[in-house]
């Protein structure tokens, strides 16, 4: 039966690239790349998303992350619409952090407030998140010196890479109010989880102290690709916010140069990223969570002059490429992993609301790469997708 089972997958997976490699070649004709079918696919997805939500109940890590997206596609547009509906979000739930027990992921939210107070400053969207960071909850920074493990109870165990994707709230938060100590909750606990779960031969994350020594059923590291995203995705936002001046810079800036060599060597040739970035035969069928992730985190750092254009401009476009073929028609994202906590398998139809925000953040990316001239026909020519 295993093997039966193996045998199907295998096929599956020979089936999908060959799909993929005409997929691509289709989208080359239609201009897949121009401005205006990346804000296309992008607002289909974003519909999609409103009008098929996960669960009513939303003040969570999983809304929280499809706004981040929300935000990141107004930034990169101008677009009134996505700010008009973050902002009805953030109403909604009047500015409060979020209903999870982990501390990280309760900050999650607080990212999108304080996102649209950076622009609109008014002391109400920041004072709820202010006001929990300084009580004495075991999960809060005014609680505990490690308030920042999964939950539940007692809070500073496991460190987890998911929560760094919260870090980048501190930066905001020192903005919006020129206190260094938010500064210092930023760098203690990222360098703290930091130390607990990097490999520091790959340079990529264990998702928790669980999978350090683990071995895949081919003997390989269990290195997630959604929970490496996590981490990703979060140097562009740290170093977005943080002070030029500030003596930490330097260190992000080694690590995401790092992790970028690292994902670009395990990129596959249909332009994603296996759940398993240590053994892509460990689950072989495409993933588009992580790869929206790291085409996102690229972009940025190819756009701002971190990440080297000639390295990673062919991985920003085989990961685009890949994504634009995993969105239907309706607008919904598949090959989304379920949510979890290490490598799975995903589907062509399986989806998920953060995933969406995750889509849309690789949508702002390669919209802004298209308008500011870095991706042109010539490149597309030059790049030429090696399927």
């Amino acid at each position: 039966m295993k093997q039966t089972t193996l045998a199907w997958i295998a096929v599956v997976t020979v089936f999908y690239s060959w799909a993929a490699a005409a997929t691509a070649a289709e989208l080359r004709k239609e201009q897949g790349f121009e401005s205006e079918s990346v804000l296309a696919l992008a607002d289909k997805v974003y519909t999609y998303a409103l009008e098929n939500p996960y669960t009513a109940t939303d003040r969570n890590w999983i809304r929280a992350t499809f706004y981040s997206g929300v935000m990141e596609l107004y930034r990169a547009t101008g677009n009134e619409k996505y700010l008009r509906q973050a902002a009805r979000w953030a109403e909604r739930h009047e500015w409060q952090v979020g209903t999870e027990g982990s501390g990280f992921n309760k900050l999650f939210c607080a990212m999108t407030w304080a996102e649209l107070y950076l622009l609109d400053p008014d002391p109400r969207k920041l004072e709820p998140t202010l006001k929990w960071l300084a009580t004495d909850a075991p999960n809060s920074p005014g609680g505990a010196k490690v308030w920042y493990g999964h939950a539940p109870a007692p809070h500073d165990e496991p460190r987890y890479s998911d929560s760094l994707y919260g870090a980048p709230v501190f930066a905001m938060l020192f903005k919006a109010t020129g206190d260094r100590k938010y500064l210092d909750l930023m760098h203690h606990a990222f360098w703290d989880v930091t130390d607990a779960i990097l490999d520091k031969e790959d340079h990529l994350y264990y998702r928790d102290p669980r999978y350090i020594g683990a071995k895949s059923p081919n003997g390989e590291k269990v290195l997630w690709s959604r929970g490496n995203g996590w981490v990703f995705a979060a140097f562009p936002r740290i170093l977005t916010h943080l002070p030029g001046d500030d003596p930490q810079r330097e260190r992000y800036v080694r690590l995401y140069r790092r992790m970028a060599s690292s994902l670009a060597a395990r990129q596959q040739p249909d332009g994603f990223w296996r759940t398993n970035l240590a053994d892509c035969q460990h689950f072989p069928t495409p993933e588009s969570s992580g790869t929206a992730f790291f085409t996102a985190g690229y972009g940025w750092g190819v756009r701002n002059g971190i990440l080297a254009r000639e390295a990673y401009l062919p991985v920003i476009l085989r990961g685009w490429n890949a994504l634009v073929g995993a969105v239907q028609p309706d607008g919904r994202l598949g090959w989304v992993q379920p949510v979890a906590a290490a490598p799975g398998a995903a589907g062509p139809q399986t989806t998920h609301e953060y995933a969406a925000g995750l889509m849309l953040s690789a949508a702002a990316e390669v919209y802004l790469l298209v308008n500011e001239g870095v991706i042109t026909p010539a490149t597309l020519s030059e790049h030429s997708f090696q399927q």
